[in-house]
């Protein structure tokens, strides 16, 4: 998992990483700048007999593959309460496959179809203005402005974003396009969802201000202690003449959905805090059989999240 050759690239990385640090209140050390907030957990991937015909991807191949999974809050503040209606919102899902010792490749989603900027340029504008705007300042304001010449952006913020009555009643979307290739050669882009088996259940603004700081996170442990949580991954396939390289731009949903396969989560993970310290989650899927699209966005979030993991694992233990 190297960084970009690119020296703009890699600056407009470094800058996003910084902005989000400014929107967290600065470096919290050991924990993320984004979704600084989640539990990992241990569970196990089953592949669902399509995926094989989709992909000559491994754990496509394998009877089965063991997983760890994140779940987190959306905002770089590590203890922002779980009810937050503004910082912890999207939640986040990584997903790490143990194809073998030291061999993995990784899913990236949240808790949101959709995304506010095609580019990281963008991203940058987009978080810029908001680091700008002063909630009693004159309109329209930086934010203001930015989501009245982008369209997309407007959308993203404007999409509702409930509060989930537990994390395995929360469904999950990859952000960008995969291109997927069977072992007869045939590729199909798609994008990944990752369906609870419970189905969704939101609570509503009362039921979520009722809620303590901690509810989503104990809910889960509480949850998995009792029995194993279940999910589907499902794969979005693009038609011919979708647009497979904007995050911006969703497919409808008549688009064919294809069964990957199950997750049954089993249990939070012992040593929770070093271990989501030392794990550095990748993007870009680095395996046979699943590729990054064109996506301009996969690069700079590889680096940035490497960067973040990087400097993490050498700051002071956490927990």
């Amino acid at each position: 998992m190297p960084l970009t050759t690119d020296e703009k690239l890699l600056a407009l990385s470094r800058e996003v990483l910084q902005g989000f640090e400014r929107a967290s209140g600065g470096i919290h050390p050991g924990f993320r700048p984004a979704h600084a907030k989640g539990v990992l957990v241990s569970g196990v991937f089953t592949p669902a007999s399509e995926a094989a015909a989709l992909t000559s991807a491994p754990h496509c191949a394998a009877l089965s593959t063991p997983v760890t999974l994140r779940f987190s809050n959306f905002a770089g503040i590590p203890n922002v309460p779980d009810n937050d209606p503004r910082g912890a919102s999207p939640r986040g899902c990584a997903i790490r496959f143990h194809l073998a010792p030291h061999v993995h490749t990784d899913i990236v989603m949240h808790s949101i179809d959709d995304f506010p900027a095609r580019t990281v340029a963008e991203f940058m504008g987009f978080l810029n203005a908001l680091l700008a705007t002063e909630p009693t300042g004159p309109h329209p304001n930086p934010i203001e402005q930015f989501l009245g010449s982008h369209p997309a952006a407007l959308r993203f913020v404007q999409t509702p974003k409930p509060i989930p009555t537990s994390f395995a009643r929360e469904s999950f979307f990859a952000v960008s396009a995969f291109r997927f290739t069977s072992s007869s050669g045939t590729s199909r882009f798609g994008r990944y969802r990752m369906l609870p088996e419970a189905g969704n259940e939101y609570l509503d603004a009362a039921g979520a201000a009722a809620q303590s700081p901690n509810f989503l996170f104990d809910e889960i442990g509480a949850r998995l202690a009792a029995g194993p949580v279940t999910f589907r991954i499902a794969v979005q396939l693009a038609d011919v003449g979708d647009t497979t390289d904007d995050a911006t731009v969703r497919w409808p949903e008549s688009r064919k959905l294809v069964d990957f396969g199950e997750i049954r989560l089993t249990g939070v993970l012992p040593d929770n805090a070093s271990e989501q310290q030392h794990i550095i989650f990748d993007p870009i899927p680095r395996v046979e059989g699943i590729e990054a699209s064109p996506d301009p966005l996969f690069e700079p979030r590889a680096n940035i999240y490497l960067m973040s993991g990087r400097r993490r694992r050498s700051d002071p233990a956490t927990g």
